[in-house]
């Protein structure tokens, strides 16, 4: 795949993360950085119920685009983080406490944001 369609992708996909009321969506260009994934995309979710709902919503729009869904997920019990791999980018949904005591951002402060949401 192409850096120009990945790109397109990972934009649309923080997009429609950020469409279903994620908040502080960021996607970064790793392809310096990391050996095993090109981006990451870091999203907050305020419950449970956001969190499943947002996955289920996430893998009909990676179906849509033909992204694979590497790791499968039956049911989400614990809202803290959920790591979603599609090979070439990685989702990183987490509630906001995780969020700041693992602070993705600037653990990988050399990557290149090419998506930040409204609300960051």
């Amino acid at each position: 795949m192409e850096d120009t369609v990945k790109i397109e992708l990972v934009k649309n996909t923080a997009l429609e993360i950020e469409e279903h009321k994620a908040q502080n969506v960021i996607a970064i260009d790793l392809k310096e950085q990391n050996s095993w994934t090109d981006y990451f995309i870091i999203a907050t979710v305020n419950s449970q119920g956001h969190m499943r709902g947002l996955l289920r919503n996430l893998r009909a729009f990676l179906n849509e685009n033909n992204i694979e869904f590497k790791n499968k997920y039956k049911n989400v019990d614990d809202y803290s983080w959920l790591f979603v791999d599609c090979g070439f980018m990685v989702i990183h949904l987490m509630n906001e406490e995780t969020r700041e005591f693992y602070d993705l951002e600037k653990l990988w402060f050399n990557g290149k944001t090419v998506y930040s949401s409204k609300s960051s």
